[in-house]
């Protein structure tokens, strides 16, 4: 197998809830059990976890994000001078033409940013603790605190000067990896739907709306996710993955990776990228010509959006395109996304996720001779 991650067959990290946890977290939130019961019933839900990946032959290993209900705010709102604030009616799309009407959840700073506390060490000692690979930790990207609110959701009598909030900003998270490190993390993934959405031209305008350039906004996130990660033990890996929204099965955005690819590989700091590839929304592989040497993409190949199995041959057809623009040797395999960016689910079975997963590693064995 590689020395380190990402690894030839990866995945994103969030899988399918069983029924138990998601009727546990109902029963929690109704008062019925306390949040120590319904800690056991995640610890139990991800032991079950673990042991698939590990039984695939998956060599990198996350607990599912099964204690999380979205991907990024349980983690947002543990920062001092988050809070939620309402949703944003989003139009979601769907394949067939069809379209689903969603207001995810928008943060608001409304005070100092800060770390008082750590956030996921608990929970990677209890993933470390059931796996002798190579746990994985997923959390939300430092631009998720920006992108969708902008200047009108920073609260200007705790930052009259947005500098400072991209600085506060970047030091929490800086001590939270210092955390994460200090208690064997090895293997960090930073969630980024924005850097996708810039991709999108109906996103692009609304940035402006917002008071924003579109233009100069990934150069701003670079800079915000190298301050975040610029302390990072030298054996840490770090990866971004690339979103273009991933909720029951429908995305918020389109358009392939050129605008920002050239910032996205040569100006971040980071040493992969999961990106997605499964179907026409997200462009060709042509910005793939940008990816510097030493730098590892995950190509995203198989949805975790629609049930259906890609077929063998199709997949490697497309390695073999992406291998036109940057060394094959760089690349590796994964489902596109997570199978569960929020708590609802995508519309696939859990027999369609593990067959996703095994399409991958059969793939990945196939063209690299390893997982």
């Amino acid at each position: 197998m590689t020395a380190k991650p990402p690894f030839r067959a990866d995945h994103v990290g969030s899988f399918l809830r069983p029924k138990a946890l998601l009727d546990a977290r109902a029963q929690f939130k109704e008062g019925a059990i306390d949040a120590a019961a319904l800690r056991a019933v995640e610890d139990e839900a991800i032991r079950d976890v673990v042991k698939f990946q590990e039984d695939l032959g998956l060599k990198g290993i996350t607990d599912g994000e099964f204690r999380r209900t979205y991907f990024h705010t349980d983690f947002l709102l543990q920062l001092d001078g988050v809070e939620e604030a309402g949703g944003t009616q989003v139009k979601f799309h769907q394949h067939g033409g069809k379209e689903l009407e969603y207001a995810p959840p928008v943060m608001k700073i409304t005070g100092k940013i800060a770390r008082a506390k750590d956030i996921q060490r608990a929970d990677f000692d209890f993933l470390a603790s059931c796996t002798s690979a190579t746990p994985k930790v997923t959390i939300p990207s430092p631009t998720m605190l920006h992108f969708r609110g902008g200047r009108d959701a920073i609260d200007t009598a705790a930052y009259p000067d947005l500098d400072q909030f991209y600085d506060d900003l970047a030091a929490a998270y800086r001590a939270e990896i210092a955390s994460l490190a200090d208690a064997g993390c090895r293997y960090l993934q930073l969630d980024d739907t924005n850097l996708a959405y810039l991709c999108d031209e109906t996103q692009r305008e609304n940035a402006k709306r917002r008071g924003m350039d579109p233009d100069e906004l990934p150069k701003l996130y670079a800079r915000i996710i190298n301050d975040s990660i610029r302390d990072k033990p030298a054996d840490m890996t770090v990866c971004v993955h690339l979103c273009r929204g991933n909720f029951r099965s429908s995305w918020a955005a389109e358009g392939g990776y050129e605008p920002v690819a050239e910032v996205l590989f040569n100006a971040l700091n980071v040493d992969g990228y999961f990106l997605e590839y499964d179907d026409p929304r997200s462009g060709d592989f042509a910005p793939l010509r940008h990816v510097p040497k030493g730098k590892t993409v995950v190509l995203g190949l198989v949805t975790t959006k629609l049930g259906e199995l890609e077929s063998k041959d199709d997949v490697k057809r497309r390695i073999d395109e992406a291998a036109k623009f940057m060394p094959l040797e760089q690349a590796a395999l994964s489902p596109q996304c997570g199978f569960s960016s929020t708590v609802h689910g995508n519309d696939v079975s859990f027999g369609q996720q593990a067959d996703k997963l095994k399409l991958v590693i059969d793939v990945a064995t196939e063209v690299w001779g390893e997982i």
